[in-house]
């Protein structure tokens, strides 16, 4: 599947302008790590692009991801990619025991956290985003309160990466596509 067609569907499947978004950063972070781990950059965006599709009309568990992987699996995406899909959700049981879906994981709840410390800033930019920030925003219990902090450090875990230097590496992913996030 080429990057117009997956955009396409998503534009199908999501309505909410902030979900796109979502699927946006999630994209701009995976490129980052393909190219950061020498994978191909195409198949991990499309990772990233994808990986929450059925989350606006299956949003609790265990339909999603399920309904969105088996979807793309019926529309022939490799199984490396449907996986990791799969993968980026405890509740399915599939283990994450590849790099792409590891990764995944990592960067998904915390592309989110970032959006939220960029939209308390002074000016609402990602580039007056600062790691250490994020950091004592983390210790903020009530700040963005429904992004799983623990899911931020055990991807950071999970990819091998101190967490400071994840958060700085999804930062600059997602610094290169402000504009289109709106930040």
């Amino acid at each position: 599947m080429r990057r117009d067609e997956a955009w396409q569907i998503v534009c199908e499947w999501i309505r909410n302008e902030n979900m796109r978004k979502h699927l946006l950063a999630v994209e701009a972070a995976m490129r980052f790590y393909a190219r950061k781990f020498g994978e191909e950059e195409e198949k991990w965006g499309l990772v990233g692009l994808l990986h929450d599709l059925d989350y606006e009309k299956y949003p609790h568990p265990p339909e999603h991801p399920t309904f969105g992987a088996n979807f793309l699996k019926e529309k022939g995406l490799p199984e490396d990619i449907v996986k990791a899909i799969a993968a980026h959700a405890d509740w399915t049981g599939i283990p994450r025991d590849t790099l792409m879906a590891k990764t995944l994981f990592a960067c998904d709840e915390l592309t989110g956290f970032l959006v939220a410390c960029a939209l308390v800033m002074p000016n609402k930019k990602l580039s007056e985003v600062r790691v250490e920030t994020v950091i004592n925003k983390m210790k903020d219990k009530s700040f963005a309160r429904k992004v799983s902090r623990e899911d931020i450090i055990r991807g950071a875990e999970e990819l091998g990466i101190p967490l400071e230097e994840h958060i700085g590496n999804v930062l600059t992913a997602m610094e290169d596509i402000a504009e289109v996030l709106g930040l």
